[in-house]
C-alpha cells in the first residue's frame, strides 16, 4: 500500500492541494470567504456580488421569512456556514462547508452557533457571472449526495428558475421557469413564489 501523504499545516490554503477539513478552515486567517467542497478550497470572488444578485437574494430571503413566521423552519442568508458531514460530525472529519445564498432548515437540531451541520431542507443559489461553474457542477453534486431535499437555481440576469427535487437520492429537474410561472416548493410545504411579480421588483 502506498504510504499515506501527510498534509502540511498551513495558515494559507494551497488551492491545488485538497484534503482540507473544516478544522483547517477554522485555522485560516483570510479576508475573503472560502467554501470547502470535498476537501478542495474554492475562494469566493474578490469583489462583492453585483447589485441585482444581492437585491434578488435579499428579496427572496424576505419572502421566505414572512412565510415562515410562526412556523418551525428557519431561513438563513449568506454568509452562513453549512457543514455537510459524510461519516463524522467532528471538525477534522468534515470536508465540505458551503455558504448557500439562502437555505431553509426545518430540523432545528441541525443548528448551532456556527451555522448548520447537516443538509438543509431547501437551498437557493443565485447565479452571477463568476460562480456558474461552481453552482452548476460542484455544489449540485454535494447537495444531491448530502440529501438536500430541494435546490433552487436562480439566474438573476435571465430571470429564470430551475428547481431540483430529490427523489430516491437523485435530483429531478423542473422545466425552466420564468416570468408568468408560479414556483412551488415541496420541501417548504405551502411556499409559493409568483415569478412575474417577484422579478418585476428586481430593478
Amino acid at each position: 500500500m502506498e504510504k499515506e501523504r501527510t498534509k502540511p499545516y498551513v495558515k494559507e490554503p494551497d488551492l491545488s492541494y485538497g484534503g482540507y477539513t473544516y478544522a483547517d478552515c477554522l485555522s485560516w486567517d483570510l479576508e475573503e470567504m472560502v467554501e470547502l467542497i470535498k476537501g478542495n478550497v474554492f475562494k469566493k470572488a474578490a469583489t462583492a456580488p453585483n447589485r441585482i444578485h444581492q437585491r434578488l437574494t435579499g428579496d427572496l430571503h424576505k419572502e421566505l421569512n414572512m412565510f415562515l413566521k410562526g412556523k418551525t423552519c428557519q431561513a438563513y442568508i449568506a454568509p452562513f456556514d453549512v457543514r455537510l458531514p459524510v461519516q463524522s460530525k467532528k471538525d477534522d472529519k468534515i470536508y465540505t462547508v458551503v455558504q448557500p445564498d439562502i437555505c431553509v432548515v426545518c430540523d432545528l437540531d441541525k443548528l448551532d452557533d456556527r451555522g448548520c451541520i447537516g443538509a438543509p431542507d431547501l437551498v437557493v443559489e443565485v447565479l452571477s457571472p463568476g460562480n456558474k461553474q461552481l453552482e452548476l457542477q460542484h455544489k449540485y453534486e454535494v447537495y444531491e449526495e448530502s440529501g438536500v431535499k430541494e435546490y433552487w437555481l436562480m439566474d438573476a440576469a435571465g430571470q429564470t428558475l430551475l428547481i431540483y427535487t430529490l427523489i430516491q437520492g437523485k435530483y429531478h429537474s423542473s422545466r425552466l421557469m420564468t416570468s408568468g410561472d408560479r414556483a412551488r416548493s415541496s420541501a417548504v410545504t405551502g411556499f409559493e413564489l409568483g415569478l412575474e411579480a417577484f422579478f418585476a421588483e428586481i430593478k
